[in-house]
């Protein structure tokens, strides 16, 4: 919704300068059809890898709180929004908590996903030994993400 270039580089901007975090890389921008049951127009999306001191559960509360601030309504699931963060990895932590489940649970199924993290962590570990870069070359629908030139 609104301006996706523009909603992108702000959530940027306001994680990079919450206490206890700093964005280490950014991928390219990429858009890809919309996800889920839900009509909308295709989604913007980038990946970020952050060093940071918060917890896996402080670091979502952090990302919900961007959103929020940036005007986020979560009204309909799946539904048009004009950000979502979502945290994806930490590490190699393996965590199973009410608001948090890492590494993401549905990941490796996403190439809208999968595409921009390989560009910036390709050695990450999803599960079980599955690094982005291979979960990225078996995931269907990487076709579909097109890199944005701007």
């Amino acid at each position: 919704m609104g301006d996706p270039k523009q909603n992108l580089a702000v959530a940027v901007a306001r994680l990079d300068a919450l206490p206890g975090l700093r964005v280490v890389d950014v991928s390219p921008a990429y858009r890809t059809p919309p996800w889920g049951p839900v009509p909308q127009d295709d989604y913007h999306n980038i990946c970020l890898v952050v060093e940071t001191s918060l917890s896996p559960v402080e670091l979502l509360r952090a990302c919900l709180a961007v959103e929020k601030d940036m005007g986020r309504v979560r009204d309909v699931r799946w539904g048009p929004r004009l950000i979502d963060i979502d945290v994806l990895l930490y590490d190699r932590v393996r965590l199973d908590h009410p608001e948090l489940t890492l590494p993401h649970p549905r990941m490796a199924e996403r190439a809208f996903v999968l595409v921009p993290l390989a560009d910036i962590w390709p050695e990450a570990v999803i599960t079980d030994g599955l690094s982005v870069a291979a979960a990225r070359a078996a995931c269907p629908g990487t076709d579909e993400v097109v890199r944005l030139t701007d």
